[in-house]
C-alpha cells in the first residue's frame, strides 16, 4: 500500500510538466450544492497545505480542494489512486484511504507512510490523485454490526467507515474494532479512536494489539489471534461482516481464524 523510498514525485508549479496528464480538477456539483472533484475519471492534481508527523515513519497530509465548497465525492469506503515515482524514478500508481469524509468541505487528509515521494513533500507540492476506487461501498444499517481488523496504516478505511456511521445519528450499526501495531507509539489516530469510545461507548469499541507492550500493558500481546477476534469481535451472522486491511501475513492468518470460527465468505472483505 505504500510508495517505496525515493525521489520526490510530485511536484511543485514549475514543475507541473512532469504530470502531462494531470490537470487542475474540474468539479460537478452534489445534491448539497458542494462541488464534487473525483468523477471526471483523470488524475487531478491537489496542493499540500500542512504535513504533521504522527510517528516515526507515518504523517499526516492535508490538502486542499480547488474551492471553498469543493468535496472530493468519494463514497464511503471507497480509496483513490495517488500518481508518484519510485525508488528509481520510474512512475508508480498507488490506492489511498483518506481519513475524512466528504462533510470535510474543501480540503482532504490522507494519513499514510512517510516514504517515498510522500516523504519529500513540502507545504505548496502538489499531488496527482484520481477516484473513487474499489469494491466496497458502505450504505447505512447494511450490517448489524461490523469487526474490523487493522495494523498500522491499515486503520484508514476502518476510520472512514466508523466516522461515517458515528456521525450519521440515524445509524445504529456497531463496530468492533481490533487494531495491531508494533508498539504503543505506533498507534495512528489514537486521540480520535478515544474520542469514538468516550462518545459512543454502546456503538463503539477498540482492543489494542502490540508486538512490544509497554509495562502494565492491558491490551492485546503478540498477533491477532483467534481468540482475540472471538472475544472482541461480533459472532458469525447473517447481518454481521468482518473488515480486514493489513499487510498480507495479518491478512493471510485472520482469513485462517475468520473461517475457523465460521465466518462465511460472504461475511468477510479484505480492503
Amino acid at each position: 500500500m505504500e510508495f517505496s523510498a525515493g525521489h520526490r514525485a510530485e511536484i511543485s508549479e514549475s514543475r507541473s510538466p512532469s504530470l502531462p496528464s494531470a490537470r487542475a480538477p474540474r468539479t460537478t456539483s452534489t445534491t448539497s450544492g458542494n462541488l464534487k472533484v473525483f468523477g471526471s475519471g483523470e488524475f487531478q492534481v491537489v496542493k499540500l497545505v500542512k504535513k504533521t508527523q504522527l510517528s516515526h515513519n507515518v504523517a499526516k497530509f492535508r490538502f486542499d480542494l480547488p474551492t471553498p465548497n469543493s468535496v472530493l465525492g468519494l463514497p464511503i469506503g471507497q480509496h483513490m489512486s495517488c500518481r508518484g515515482k519510485d525508488a528509481v524514478g520510474e512512475e508508480v500508481v498507488k490506492p489511498y484511504t483518506p481519513t475524512t469524509l466528504d462533510s470535510d468541505v474543501s480540503c482532504f487528509e490522507l494519513v499514510i507512510k512517510d516514504v517515498g515521494p510522500f516523504r519529500e513533500m513540502k507545504e505548496g507540492d502538489y499531488l496527482a490523485v484520481k477516484g473513487p476506487k474499489g469494491r466496497f461501498k458502505y450504505q447505512p444499517g447494511q450490517v448489524r454490526a461490523f469487526g474490523m481488523l487493522a495494523r498500522g496504516t491499515g486503520i484508514t478505511p476502518m476510520f472512514q467507515v466508523t466516522r461515517a456511521i458515528l456521525e450519521n445519528p440515524s445509524d445504529k450499526t456497531k463496530i468492533h474494532l481490533i487494531y495491531a501495531n508494533v508498539t504503543y507509539e505506533d498507534i495512528l489516530l489514537k486521540e480520535e479512536l478515544d474520542s469514538f469510545m468516550r462518545d459512543f461507548p454502546d456503538q463503539f469499541q477498540v482492543y489494542h494489539v502490540l508486538n512490544q507492550p509497554p509495562e502494565n500493558w492491558d491490551g492485546g500481546v503478540g498477533f491477532v489471534s483467534k481468540e482475540m477476534i472471538q472475544a472482541n469481535c461480533p459472532p458469525p451472522a447473517d447481518d454481521v461482516q468482518i473488515l480486514r486491511c493489513g499487510p498480507p501475513s495479518m491478512n493471510k492468518a485472520t482469513a485462517g481464524h475468520l473461517k475457523d470460527i465460521g465466518y462465511t465468505p460472504e461475511m468477510r472483505f479484505n480492503f
